[in-house]
């Protein structure tokens, strides 16, 4: 699987509340999240939730998704359009969650501190190389074991459940 898009950048300990303030938690449905997705950090974001048919991407820096264990956050990311995070690190249960609604997300220092906002880059999940095509590098990353790209590609892990129950 192949990811193009272009960058959109935050810091370090981004958390849950900023990803999607607690004030839309009666709200469960990606669609209705996206737009309401970082809009206290960056209402552009927000206001731009599917505006666009080209996937974002966030680059950000440590413990990325920190703070509650709530769903909603990677829900609403992918609801606004992001196709994938690259991070220096994530909370373990943003990371498990985002792998269990299926938004791919990566871990590599090298390509958040090579990568600006609007930068566009292409990510291989198979191979585990990112490419900044605005800076012209390329990163290495851990690809996906089998089984989690399975739950990627089929959209999550309900979808896989139901796929292969």
């Amino acid at each position: 699987m192949t990811i193009e898009g272009r960058v959109w950048t935050c810091g370090d300990h981004v958390d849950t509340d900023a990803i999607i303030p607690a004030r839309y938690l009666n709200v469960s449905t990606a669609e209705a999240l996206a737009v309401h997705c970082f809009e206290d950090v960056d209402a552009a974001f927000a206001r731009e939730a599917g505006a666009t048919e080209e996937p974002r991407i966030i680059v950000a820096g440590h413990n990325f998704g920190c703070g509650s264990s709530r769903e909603h956050a990677p829900l609403a990311i992918k609801g606004a359009g992001v196709a994938c995070v690259i991070a220096k690190s994530f909370a373990r249960i943003f990371y498990r969650n985002a792998i269990n609604i299926g938004l791919p997300i990566l871990t590599c220092t090298e390509a958040v501190e090579g990568s600006e906002a609007g930068d566009r880059l292409r990510i291989d999940l198979r191979a585990g190389t990112i490419t900044n095509l605005t800076q012209g590098e390329t990163y290495e990353t851990s690809p996906f074991p089998s089984f989690i790209m399975d739950i990627i590609d089929a959209g999550g892990l309900v979808a896989y459940t139901s796929q292969h129950g």
